[in-house]
């Protein structure tokens, strides 16, 4: 049994050091722990530009509102973008490093629509910063590394709803949400991407 929540862990689980980029992704969410946690990167000077992505969630069709930290960030929000630009600036970021993606409604779509802002700013990313849940760190690298497929991509996750990779076994709302995780890293990532594209995109010579 340590042997399968070892390999679950390692597998979802991504965790890089932070080091200096050219941009910090912000994949869309309700929580606000990833982006006080980019606020507190890019005032440490690791990279000069913000890229939040998000409308809400195409299950629910509109923005909650925050999870935790009501009080402090009380809203409303239309919609994720929103949201997460209004606690960046509360965390002392200059609004123009912010970037914009608001329509982004899942994890693929905000690292594609990412993709469409930076091309569209002329902006080149050899290196980027993701900061999100730590469960969900494995699907935002393979979405965004469908999206800029020639950028080292950092994830820097932080720990949201209570869920660790030192804990997530341990209750059963804990293994709900990585197995999902883990469903989802499969069964989503094999409907996306044809055998073609990835060769294409990675310059893969294997056949599939």
């Amino acid at each position: 049994m340590n042997e399968i929540v070892d390999g679950i862990t390692k597998f979802i689980f991504v965790s890089h050091q932070p080091a200096p980029a050219d941009i910090i992704f912000l994949p869309g969410g309700k929580w606000p722990e990833p982006p006080e946690y980019a606020a507190q990167l890019w005032k440490e000077g690791f990279a000069p530009l913000i890229l939040p992505s998000g409308r809400y969630s195409c299950l629910t069709g509109y923005f909650p509102g925050s999870v935790g930290k009501e009080d402090q960030y009380p809203g409303p929000y239309g919609n994720e973008w929103e949201f997460m630009k209004d606690i960046l600036l509360k965390n002392g970021v200059a609004e123009d490093v912010i970037l914009q993606e608001d329509q982004a409604e899942n994890t693929w779509e905000n690292a594609k629509e990412s993709r469409k802002v930076t091309d569209r700013l002329g902006l080149e990313i050899r290196r980027g910063i993701i900061v999100c849940k730590e469960q969900h760190a494995r699907r935002c690298l393979m979405y965004y590394q469908l999206s800029y497929p020639k950028t080292e991509l950092l994830v820097c996750p932080v720990s949201c709803e209570g869920i660790t990779k030192d804990n997530w076994y341990r209750t059963s709302r804990g293994i709900h949400k990585v197995l999902g995780e883990l469903e989802r890293c499969g069964g989503q990532f094999d409907g996306l991407m044809p055998p073609e594209l990835l060769r294409e995109l990675w310059g893969m010579e294997e056949k599939f």
